[in-house]
């Protein structure tokens, strides 16, 4: 009890004081991750939507296969991405490996099929009258997707959200890619683990902590886009 007490009082010293260690770590796991989320928004929403409004032969292929992709695991994700970008890799030439653009290419991959599965949950939530509505008014096939877009966003918004918490947290893409380099790739997650291998707990109880404090926020504004939504399905 006295080490786990003195740990917890060693680390919250740390935050208090805003270590440069801790800020720096902390910098780069959300900048890391807000773009990844960023650019997996941009990909996913728009493919679900693609999805949704369209015929096409092997439609229902591609929903079980966005589906199956919500379950791979990161390190398969890592080993994918390696093969590309390693030095012998397609795309060696670019050295991206172990870098923060690495990552992020990994963690796009990794969200991409959750907001664009969650996307398409919140189309097919919402009543088929609107989209009915808006085509009988002489909407044309864009015109329907602004409306349906306008509806769902809140559930758009909560997918976005559920993302971000995701690759924040995640560990096998950021270390198998970024290489947990100090000050350039070690993000919340790596750092902890490594120094978990270490024996030194301060800084990693104290990354624990702002990690929690950062998935409490998430959660909190999931629940908030949550209650949203549920007000816009009482809508007459």
């Amino acid at each position: 009890m006295p080490f786990l007490a003195d740990s917890f009082a060693s680390a919250l010293g740390l935050i208090f004081a805003w270590d440069p260690q801790l800020a720096v770590i902390v910098k780069l796991s959300v900048t890391v991750s807000s773009i990844s989320t960023l650019l997996a928004g941009v990909i996913g929403v728009p493919l679900a939507f693609a999805v949704a409004f369209n015929r096409f032969y092997g439609k229902r292929l591609v929903l079980t296969v966005i589906n199956t992709l919500l379950s791979v695991p990161t390190v398969v994700i890592g080993l994918f991405v390696y093969a590309f970008i390693a030095r012998r890799g397609p795309l060696g030439a670019f050295g991206l490996l172990y870098t923060p653009g690495a990552i992020i290419i990994g963690q796009v991959l990794l969200i991409v099929p959750l907001i664009t599965a969650l996307t398409l949950a919140a189309i097919n939530r919402m009543d088929a009258r609107y989209r009915r509505t808006a085509k009988t008014l002489g909407a044309s096939g864009r015109q329907v997707m602004g409306v349906v877009f306008k509806e769902a966003r809140f559930g758009i918004a909560a997918a976005v959200i559920t993302a971000f918490g995701r690759v924040i947290s995640e560990i096998g893409i950021s270390m198998m890619l970024g290489g947990n380099i100090k000050g350039f790739t070690r993000t919340i997650t790596t750092a902890m683990a490594l120094e978990y291998d270490k024996g030194a707990f301060t800084l990693a109880v104290a990354l624990g902590m702002v990690l929690l404090v950062v998935s409490f926020g998430i959660n909190l504004l999931f629940h908030f886009i949550q209650g949203k939504t549920g007000e816009e399905s009482l809508w007459p």
